[in-house]
């Protein structure tokens, strides 16, 4: 029988927080760690069967066991983020036939996407959670002159991004063979030339990137959570 795992990243090194905290994946928000949202996410939603988690030192590890979903795989992360997705392919047993790829710097993830993102999953092969680009977003030319895009066919890329694992591993081997250079896992399907679906999502699903960030995210969530019990 097949089954589905779910990549939870969590090596990113935070560099753009300037020291605001040690680990965001660890920081504190509403009185839980960062990474024990997406964990609690996927156990409510109960669409994997394995989990790999992908932690950056030995002290990360420890803490990041304390609230990995069960039962997980611990897996050392790489130098870059494609590295440590590698990483975890590597370790997903055969049987393992859909792979969700999750960065744990997203928090807000909500189970009944990770259940919507399951079943189109298995119809396309590819998808990835996203929203719709809202500023008017301008390419910068080689002329310095500026081209406007058009706002309407522009999206803006979350996680998870969900794949068969066939795909996934034929997408990231060719990375590899070809040394490209990938922001998210997507942009190694579309390598191959191969369509990928997109779930809208209508809920702010942020990236904890800067110190900002940790503020803006603990007030989503203490929104979410007073408006749970109205």
């Amino acid at each position: 029988m097949s089954r589905t795992a779910a990549i939870l990243l969590a090596a990113g090194s935070g560099a753009r927080m300037r020291g605001a905290v040690d680990d965001k994946v660890l920081a504190p928000l509403a009185g839980r760690p960062v990474f024990a949202y997406s964990a609690a996410a996927f156990m409510q939603s109960c669409v994997a069967d394995l989990y790999v988690v992908v932690y950056r030192d030995q002290r990360q590890m420890m803490a990041l066991s304390a609230y990995a979903p069960t039962p997980s795989v611990l897996v050392r992360g790489g130098r870059e983020r494609q590295d440590s997705v590698a990483n975890a392919l590597a370790a997903l047993p055969a049987d393992i036939a859909l792979v969700f790829i999750h960065d744990c710097a997203r928090p807000l993830i909500h189970a009944e996407q990770l259940v919507a993102l399951h079943k189109i999953v298995r119809r396309e092969h590819a998808v990835v959670l996203a929203h719709r680009a809202t500023d008017t977003i301008k390419q910068h030319r080689d002329d310095a002159r500026l081209r406007t895009l058009e706002r309407a066919r522009l999206w803006a890329m979350e996680t998870p991004q969900v794949f068969s694992r066939r795909l996934i591993d034929r997408a990231y081997a060719m990375v590899a063979r070809k040394k490209l250079r990938i922001t998210d896992d997507a942009q190694a399907v579309e390598a191959l030339g191969h369509p990928v679906a997109l779930l809208e999502n209508t809920h702010p699903n942020p990236k904890l990137t800067t110190p900002t960030d940790l503020a803006y995210v603990e007030f989503l969530l203490r929104t979410t959570a007073a408006e749970s019990t109205t």
